[in-house]
């Protein structure tokens, strides 16, 4: 019951899936950062579905890119991304550090944010038009979905917080330090291996990128 209340919590907070809520408390929390991974498992699901149903139905190279641009996006509900936004103002701020850190609390969209992310999805929509989705890429890019997952709960475990309140404090607090970034360290480790197995240089350069 616990494991599975420990995996809704995970989706509940990374992923903008219909998964019923269990109530957070130490228990379900303890471990949730080694569930994370799992959210990048059902983006590179849905990411290969998409690419897969695309070239069986012969549909065009831009409504295919679209897709799979828009993907991870729909299944995270762009957490991330908003993330990437909040972080973007600061930098460019160039202000003290505890200016940069009243800025990522601003809910307001700052002209950086959004230059950056047009910028960003530019760049993934193209890459995702020109790159050519065959078996190989498409597992590659699942397993980056999931190493990425695991490099980020590895660093909530492992580095101090910029401050004692928000969410990623939240998890950080609850969790068990030691046994999440052992078996995320395990995760990658199997992750690299697995990268560098199937894509080579391709997937070496992947691995050493993230």
């Amino acid at each position: 019951m616990v494991l599975f209340e420990t995996i809704a919590v995970a989706f509940g907070m990374f992923s903008a899936l219909p998964l019923p809520q269990p109530s957070w408390n130490e228990k379900n929390m303890r471990y949730a950062m080694c569930a994370f991974p799992l959210v990048g498992v059902v983006c590179g699901g849905v990411w290969a579905a998409w690419a897969w149903g695309c070239a069986y139905l012969g549909l065009p190279v831009l409504l295919r890119a679209a897709g799979l641009c828009l993907a991870p996006v729909l299944v995270t509900g762009g957490i991330h991304l908003d993330g990437f936004a909040d972080t973007s103002d600061a930098l460019a701020s160039c202000a003290p550090p505890e200016k940069k850190r009243e800025i990522l609390q601003d809910p307001r969209c700052g002209a950086f944010a959004v230059i950056r992310l047009c910028a960003w999805f530019l760049a993934d929509f193209v890459l995702c038009a020109v790159v050519r989705w065959d078996a190989r890429a498409l597992v590659c890019l699942g397993l980056a979905f999931v190493l990425e997952r695991c490099l980020s709960g590895w660093a909530i475990a492992s580095f101090p917080m910029a401050k004692n309140t928000g969410l990623a404090h939240t998890f950080a607090a609850a969790a068990d330090k030691q046994r999440v970034r052992a078996v995320l360290s395990v995760f990658i480790m199997a992750l690299v291996a697995a990268l560098v197995a199937m894509g080579r240089a391709a997937g070496l350069a992947m691995a050493v990128t993230a």
